[in-house]
């Protein structure tokens, strides 16, 4: 795929050719995600455009066609797709206007009020969790079974501790373990966001004011989403007052998924946090703390 250079000329450009009412706002980077480059449109906007991975189309073209059914009943503001952008010879990708969603990335500014962000999470994602239709889109293997993911986690695991970030490992296998062993959800394919990582929950005034990035939504079991009470939270008390807070209350088994999902996402965080330390690409240095912070916590419940 031919690498076409993103700059606020090219995203005035795209705007005048399809969305000309916009193009006179001013243009601003935000931030380069994975899949995305965002661009402040204005005070209120924001323009989506792939850049790093070859699927950014298909989850732009997911979120255009899902996220305004699902945004309504939302207690938290989401970026609400306004506008699609069309391939085109300047840009042969597509592209989105959406709405801005104001806040810090929670990997960059915590949560401080940890008792309200446990309550606004579980509500959150007690609004989220509904039954999602036979044609909602599929995972990439997220919201399924735990159990196809063993090698990318053993793998993960060995990874983490031959560069010396994992401390005991056996107690980390022994938390995916018990995931693993859980009975696995029955119940009916639920709305899942799919990528709770700190750097797509927003914070303001010490507790969570927006979530971003829904490329990933799908349907599956809710367990998956469920690990953001200890990838997001700070200690163990908001991670308890989240789980009662959340409704359906969810059983032992969840409870036990969940962990597992957060311990292989705490572990990709760390990896990636490793990464941004040392200057080696797609790392993040500040996925590391709160992955770690995680993953401490992840052990202790089996002790």
């Amino acid at each position: 795929m031919a690498h076409v250079e993103i700059t606020a000329e090219l995203v005035r450009d795209l705007l005048r050719d399809q969305h000309p009412d916009l193009a006179d706002r001013p243009v601003r980077l935000g931030a380069r995600g994975w899949d995305n480059q965002l661009w402040r449109l204005g005070a209120d906007l924001a323009v989506r455009l792939p850049w790093a991975t070859g699927s950014a189309d298909a989850l732009l073209r997911k979120e255009y066609a899902w996220l305004p059914t699902l945004a309504p009943r939302l207690p938290l503001p989401v970026p609400v797709p306004q506008r699609f952008g069309e391939p085109s010879e300047r840009f042969p990708r597509p592209w989105l206007v959406t709405t801005w969603v104001p806040g810090a990335p929670a990997d960059r500014v915590p949560v401080t009020r940890a008792t309200d962000a446990a309550e606004t999470l579980a509500t959150f994602l007690t609004a989220l969790h509904r039954p999602a239709p036979g044609s909602a889109p599929a995972g990439r293997g997220r919201g399924g079974p735990l159990a196809d993911h063993a090698e990318q986690f053993a793998a993960g695991l060995a990874d983490a501790t031959e560069r010396g970030l994992i401390d005991a490992p056996d107690a980390v296998r022994a938390v995916w373990h018990d995931a693993v062993t859980a009975p696995r959800w029955t119940g009916p394919a639920r709305w899942l966001h799919a990528d709770l990582h700190p750097a797509n929950v927003l914070t303001a005034d010490g507790t969570f004011c927006g979530v971003i990035d829904f490329g990933d939504l799908c349907a599956g079991d809710p367990a998956y989403d469920l690990a953001a009470g200890w990838l997001l939270l700070p200690d163990d008390d908001s991670t308890d007052h989240f789980r009662a807070a959340y409704q359906p209350t969810p059983d032992t088994a969840t409870l036990r998924r969940a962990r597992g999902w957060a311990a292989a996402r705490a572990l990709g965080g760390i990896l990636i946090g490793d990464a941004g330390v040392h200057g080696r690409p797609g790392g993040k240095p500040t996925w590391g703390p709160p992955a770690h912070a995680a993953l401490r916590r992840l052990v202790a419940t089996l002790c």
